[in-house]
């Protein structure tokens, strides 16, 4: 490999204006920097070629382990964690996850930070400490981490994937680690974990190994000098890629039917197929075109036919797990309820459509389309976050040549028929393994896999009865995609005659008002329209919240064969279900959008109940409904958090208990009503002409508000909604307790928020920066040292437009209300640290939140998220960022200690807390001890959540003069 730099020319979108150069240092690490002078962020990722795969015997997990260690120390930066501490108290973010045969270390850090930080970042990979305290420490977290993992159905049935294959080949392996894979067994057999740890990074950790991508400011010549200073310490012991050769799977893991029970409600069938790995012929794209068109959901389609037979609510194909030297093709279809006992049937029509594609060839317009798509899609691509690119960029240095690193296998551009059929061939019945998973099957299985302890049973399945399976299945009209009416042809930008910098009212009439924003900072043929309809008898009580969310997903199955063509040509849409009505987006290129917009609005004008289909839907709602049960506990703890403080929600308890009886004829009745009164909120954005919004909000006006019978007419003034938010008492202290709902999980959680105030530039921006200076420290203290648990998280909580901070933490280890006693114990002691900041770290954190401020949205979408929620909670500040630039060079250190001591300090007198306490299995007993506790004089056990709520005052809607807004 040569040494220095490469003038290799790296293949990049038409409209990406950023410098690359590919580099190698004397230590053969390789290295690709880019240079973008509008960036507010810079960031680093190195990617290390060795992953999960060469865990040792006996050590399983042992490289995830290390992924967590390098995080703590360095010989350079000694003092634990200060690495994490500097990134985020500057402005930025760090993680890193292990995959199967690489590492991924990443941050992104303010501009001005980024070398001090970059150098911190490097002696992960020159000398870190891995101390024994630290070593022991981090087995809890890793263990902590597997706890919430254990009851996941993602994570089971990867493994039971895994568990049945050689036992001899490494992606058999259990791969995340925990305390007995990494300290009980250890210890057995007379190893100690820290020095198998410190050995397994001498030996594998390697700089040749290494890929590192740099993401800054400044020009190339000047972060390749940065570079070199920082990296060529890194030891090089030409440690030669470990590769994996063989296949997972033998024959007496092929031609197999496994059954299995999953944690949720719910059916799915999983077909799988060993392949050639797409990796080896990317630019050929086998596995993208079969994907393409199995997992197609057009008229003749797979899932189409599916569907109309009413056994499937979604079917998906393409390249699963893969590696230089295997690759996965599946197919995962949910079942419906009569799916489930036709899965015979299933299974013969998803061969039926492989043999279809065999009888049909394959087909080159097909392929050139396919390759049309993607070719606009990669020319066009949304700028991404720096962290999030600099991660993508670098996982793809090892697997393609530099030419091709930012673009990997996203250009399918060479026709070859032959690679196509070689890949369709493997998709046969002799080369398959299906695995099917009910809740049904509870009690009639006679396997465990050992990691996760998922229950199942295997038969083998001949080719002979496959064939039989497609002889019977029905004989529906199964034949392939048309041509696509929905590829823009028109890319061309519209010039704006103004330059409309933030949202205008551009429209207000008694039947709506029109948003409008021109895009005059991402030049790209992209346009967004979002719709709010306000409907104030879709939430008057569960049964409407009920109709309204079925009329959502009913609506969106209707439009499934028509749109799916505009999301491929991408063109994306959605209807969702809201607190106050619903919503229709939709978001991509311009040229056809209007289209779709018109179809989705036709579509509700026009709407009928299809009993089949409603059918299907209730079914999909109710198992919905009933596996929020199974949400992790942090995220129950999450939902009572928002119940308690949300005036207008209802407990999806209510929904699930009036489900049972809703009938077709229910919404038939409903969805007028529902229409009758509405108000609808636009905003348009992207590369769209005012002339050509109003157009729209026109159109739409006449289709529901005009003609003889119009469907809707405007709400009257008593009928606008809001969402309002409880006011906590002032001086007390609420808790919630309750018991997990899912009997095995053991994990509890805490949600312990604090109230602080209602959106106010001065208190916003005191709120924002002692979350800044706190939030290293929180999980410094909570997770690190007292490893509560792998979930610990300080953050700000914004419901609309009242603001706080929450502190969130899942753990084994303890109960909610000792976690709870915890989190107060650190703010006790976060006190003295406050008050002993220095002027120069305040000033330093002062200058971090001024930047992240200053940092520009990143693409359309990223833009109009942020101008909606200004549109939605009504506070309509959409200069935010610019006004609240200003209040952090004005506020005083004493400002922030005098903010912490009157709102966040334990025992202030205007303090106000919410402690949200979930009950795991392992802490059922202190539920019962905790609630029947005495309760103290500024304390508040809410028992009725509802009555609490009908007993507190509410703070003011921002959306208080909704329809006085004057043009």
């Amino acid at each position: 490999m040569a040494v220095g730099r490469s003038d290799v020319e790296i293949v990049k979108p038409r409209s990406d204006k950023r410098d690359y150069r590919r580099i190698v240092l004397k230590n053969s690490l390789e290295v690709l920097l880019i240079s973008d002078p509008d960036t507010d962020k810079c960031a680093a990722s190195m990617d290390v070629s060795v992953g999960s795969f060469c865990d040792p015997a006996g050590l399983e997990g042992l490289a995830h382990f290390l992924e967590h260690m390098l995080f703590y120390a360095s010989e350079k930066y000694p003092v634990e964690d200060s690495y994490s501490k500097f990134i985020t108290e500057h402005g930025g973010s760090t993680n890193a996850f292990t995959a199967s045969e690489h590492t991924n270390y990443y941050f992104d850090v303010n501009v001005d930070s980024f070398e001090d930080a970059l150098d911190r970042f490097a002696q992960f990979f020159i000398k870190p400490l891995m101390s024994a305290d630290a070593t022991t420490r981090e087995i809890k977290a890793v263990d902590s981490e597997n706890q919430k993992n254990l009851l996941s159905d993602a994570w089971r049935m990867n493994q039971l994937q895994k568990h049945i294959s050689e036992e001899s080949h490494p992606y058999h392996k259990f791969s995340t680690g925990n305390w007995d894979t990494l300290e009980v067994r250890p210890r057995q057999k007379g190893l100690d974990t820290r020095n198998e740890l410190i050995e397994f990074y001498k030996e594998n950790y390697s700089s040749n190994l290494m890929h590192l991508v740099v993401y800054s400011k400044e020009n190339l010549d000047k972060i390749h000098l940065l570079v070199e200073d920082k990296f060529q310490e890194i030891r090089n012991i030409d440690k030669s890629c470990s590769r994996f050769p063989g296949q997972p799977c033998s024959s007496e893991h092929l031609q197999i039917l496994v059954k299995t029970v999953p944690i949720k409600q719910g059916h799915k069938l999983r077909v799988i197929w060993p392949v050639p790995p797409e990796i080896r012929h990317y630019k050929e794209g086998p596995c993208r075109y079969l994907g393409h068109l199995i997992g197609h959901e057009g008229e003749g389609s797979l899932f189409h036919v599916l569907k109309i037979l009413g056994w499937a609510t979604s079917l998906s194909a393409g390249e699963g797990e893969w590696s230089w030297e295997f690759s996965f093709f599946k197919v995962v279809i949910d079942l419906t309820d009569a799916g489930h006992e036709h899965v015979q049937d299933i299974i013969g029509l998803v061969f039926k459509y492989i043999s279809l594609l065999q009888q049909s060839g394959v087909c080159k317009w097909i392929f050139d389309e396919l390759s049309a798509l993607c070719e606009t899609k990669f020319h066009y691509q949304d700028k991404i976050s720096p962290i999030d690119y600099v991660v993508s960029v670098s996982s793809n240095m090892e697997i393609y040549p530099p030419e091709d690193w930012i673009v990997g296998s996203s250009l399918p551009c060479k026709f070859n028929p032959g690679t196509i059929q070689m890949v369709l061939d493997k998709l046969s019945p002799d080369n398959v393994r299906i695995f099917w998973e009910s809740k049904s099957f509870e009690g009639s299985t006679d396997m465990v896999e050992p990691w996760y302890g998922t229950a199942y049973s295997m038969n083998r399945i001949s080719v002979s009865t496959i064939q039989g399976w497609m002889s019977s299945s029905p004989d529906e009209n199964l034949h392939l995609t048309v041509p696509n009416v929905f590829i823009p042809t028109d890319l061309s930008l519209k010039i704006s005659e103004e330059k409309i910098k933030l949202p205008i009212l551009l429209r207000k009439s008694s039947y709506s008002s029109l948003w409008f924003k021109p895009d005059t900072v991402f030049s790209t043929p992209k346009a967004y329209v979002r719709i709010d309809f306000s409907c104030p008898h879709a939430s008057n009580s569960s049964e409407a919240e009920v109709l309204t969310d079925i009329f959502t997903r009913l609506l969106m199955d209707y439009l499934n064969e028509f749109a799916y063509y505009a999301q491929v040509a991408g063109l994306y849409y959605s209807v969702h279900h809201t607190n106050t009505g619903f919503q229709v987006t939709v978001v991509g290129y311009n040229h056809k959008l209007r289209i779709l917009l018109e179809k989705v609005i036709e579509k509700i004008a026009t709407f009928e109940v299809r009993p089949e289909r409603f059918a299907v839907i209730k079914e999909v709602v109710m198992k919905d409904y009933q596996n929020l049960k199974f949400q992790q506990p942090y995220q129950q703890a999450m939902y009572y958090c928002s119940l308690i403080l949300q005036d207008n929600t209802r407990p999806w308890t209510e929904q699930l208990e009036v489900l049972p009886s809703i009938k077709g004829e229910d919404l038939t009745k409903f969805l007028p009503l529902m229409l009758s009164r509405t108000f609808l909120e636009f905003y348009i954005a992207g590369n769209v002409e005012s002339v050509e919004a109003e157009s729209i909000v026109e159109h739409i006006e006449n289709t529901l508000f005009q003609g003889p019978q119009p469907i809707s007419q405007p709400l009257y003034p008593s009928q606008h909604l809001t969402n309002r938010v409880v006011k906590l008492g002032t001086g007390l202290s609420h808790f919630y307790c309750a018991e997990g709902l899912n009997p095995c999980d053991e994990n509890s959680a805490l949600v312990h928020y604090i109230q602080v105030h209602q959106d106010d530039v001065v208190m916003n921006v005191k709120l924002q920066l002692f979350a800044l200076i706190a939030k290293q420290p929180a999980f410094h203290q909570l997770r690190s040292l007292e490893q509560l648990g792998y979930i610990t998280v300080l953050m700000q909580r914004n419901d609309y437009g009242i603001r706080g901070l929450q502190f969130i933490i899942q753990s084994t280890v303890k109960g909610p209300g000792h976690i709870d006693l915890r989190v107060e114990e650190f703010l006790k002691m976060f006190e003295s640290k406050l008050s002993q900041v220095t002027n120069e770290e305040f000033k330093s954190n002062v200058n971090a939140l001024i930047d992240m401020k200053l940092e520009k949205h990143k693409n359309l979408r990223e833009e109009c998220a942020f101008y909606w929620r200004e549109i939605s909670d009504g506070t309509l500040k959409f200069d935010r960022r610019e006004t609240e630039v200003a209040a952090p060079r004005q506020l005083t250190q004493q400002e922030l200690l005098d903010f912490f001591n009157e709102y966040v300090k334990v025992g202030a007198a205007r303090k106000k807390t919410l402690s949200i306490r979930v009950y795991g299995s392992l802490h059922a007993s202190e539920y019962t001890i905790d609630k029947n506790q005495p309760v103290q004089p500024s304390s508040i056990q809410i028992e009725d959540i509802f009555g609490f709520r009908r007993s507190r005052p509410l703070y003011g809607s921002f959306k208080r003069a909704h329809g006085r807004v004057k043009l």
